[in-house]
C-alpha cells in the first residue's frame, strides 16, 4: 500500500488526494489552515472548493507538515505556483531523505523562469531522478464526480513515472507514462495563457473559428517553446499537450478560461480578482513564460499579447487586431 502526502487543500490537491485512496492508498493531506482541515475530517468534505465530494476515509486532513510526511513515499505538491518555493524552504527540514515529490503545478516561475520541477530539485535538493510531474485534461471537478479522465506522469527516471501511475491508477482515472518532463511542464504552462486569449475572444463575442484558431496557433506556440527547450514534439500531440489545451480552452470550469472571458467582457484584471476572489494561473504566468521565450528566441504572440492585456492595461480588442495583421508566413516555421 502507497503512503502519500497531499500539500494544498485546493480544488486539484483535494482530488487527487481522493484518486490516491480510490487507488488503494493511505493519504494525508496537508492544509495551511486548522480550521479547514478540521471540518474536513468531522465532514469529509471539503465545503470551499469540492462541496459534492466525499473524501474516503483513507485520507485524513492535517495542518502539521511533519504529520504529514511521516512514513511517506510520496509526497505530492498542488500549492500555487508562485509559492512553492518560500513553501518549500519552510518545508524542507521535515522531507524524508528518499521520497519521491510530485507536483501539480502548471506555472514557471517569475524571476528564475524554472518549470516547477527545477524550483523543487533547486529548493529542495533532490535529485531529478526521485521528481514526477503530472498534467493532462483533468478539471478537478469532473474527476471529484469520478469522470473517466486520463492524465501523463512524467520523469527522467521510468522507474520513477511508474511508481507514481500504479499510485495513481484508479477506476476512473487512467495514468500514462512519460520521460519527457519538460514537454510536459511545458504543455501544462503554456496552455494557461492559451486559455485565458481564448476566454478573450469568446467574451468579445467571437465564435468557434476564432476559438479554434487560437488553440492552433497557441500549440504551434507551446510546440515551438517546447523543442527549443528539448522537449520531444510527440508530447504535445498528447494528453499534456492538445488534450489539456482542448480542456482548459473550452471549459467553463477553466479559471484561465473564465478569466479571460470576463477580461473580453471589458472587466479590468482587478475587477475580475475582486468578483472571482482569486487570480488563474496564466495571469501570473504568462509574464514569465514570456520572458523564457525570449530568452531562447522563440517567437510566441499569443502569450505575447496576453500579457499585455493581463500586464500592461491593453485592451483585448487591440490585441486581437494585433495578431490578425501580422505577417503572413507558412503555417509550419
Amino acid at each position: 500500500m502507497t503512503t502519500a502526502a497531499v500539500f494544498g487543500t485546493g480544488s486539484w490537491g483535494t482530488a487527487f488526494a481522493t484518486i490516491l485512496a480510490d487507488a488503494g492508498g493511505r493519504v494525508r493531506l496537508w492544509g495551511r489552515r486548522p480550521e479547514l482541515v478540521e471540518r474536513i475530517n468531522a465532514t469529509r468534505v471539503n465545503a470551499e472548493y469540492l462541496p459534492d465530494l466525499r473524501i474516503p476515509d483513507a485520507v485524513q486532513a492535517t495542518a502539521d507538515a511533519a504529520e504529514a510526511v511521516d512514513g511517506a513515499d510520496i509526497l505530492v505538491l498542488a500549492v500555487p505556483s508562485q509559492t512553492l518555493r518560500h513553501s518549500l524552504e519552510r518545508w524542507r527540514s521535515v522531507l524524508p531523505p528518499h521520497i519521491t515529490m510530485v507536483s501539480l503545478m502548471k506555472g514557471v516561475e517569475l524571476g528564475t523562469t524554472l518549470r516547477m520541477s527545477e524550483v523543487i530539485c533547486e529548493v529542495a535538493g533532490v535529485p531529478t531522478e526521485r521528481v514526477a510531474v503530472v498534467s493532462g485534461p483533468n478539471l478537478a471537478p469532473e474527476i471529484a464526480r469520478k469522470q473517466p479522465a486520463a492524465t501523463v506522469v512524467a520523469s527522467v527516471d521510468e522507474r520513477t513515472a511508474e511508481a507514481v501511475a500504479a499510485a495513481t491508477a484508479a477506476p476512473y482515472f487512467r495514468p500514462y507514462t512519460n520521460t519527457d518532463v519538460v514537454g510536459t511542464e511545458l504543455g501544462g504552462a503554456v496552455k494557461n495563457a492559451v486559455a485565458l486569449a481564448v476566454g478573450m475572444a469568446q467574451g468579445m463575442g467571437f465564435g468557434d473559428n476564432t476559438k479554434a484558431t487560437i488553440i492552433t496557433r497557441g500549440l504551434a506556440e507551446t510546440s515551438r517553446l517546447g523543442v527549443a527547450l528539448g522537449a520531444d514534439p510527440a508530447t504535445f500531440a498528447g494528453l499534456a499537450g492538445v488534450g489539456d489545451l482542448i480542456a482548459t480552452c473550452m471549459s467553463p470550469l477553466s479559471r484561465n478560461h473564465t478569466f479571460g472571458v470576463k477580461l473580453g467582457q471589458g472587466m479590468s484584471v482587478e475587477e475580475v480578482v475582486a468578483q472571482t476572489r482569486q487570480t488563474a494561473e496564466g495571469v501570473k504566468s504568462c509574464q514569465s513564460i514570456l520572458e523564457l521565450a525570449r530568452r531562447h528566441d522563440v517567437d510566441v504572440p499569443i502569450v505575447e499579447n496576453v500579457a499585455a492585456v493581463v500586464h500592461e492595461g491593453r485592451s483585448p480588442h487591440d490585441v486581437a487586431e494585433a495578431l490578425m495583421s501580422r505577417p503572413r508566413k507558412a503555417e509550419t516555421r
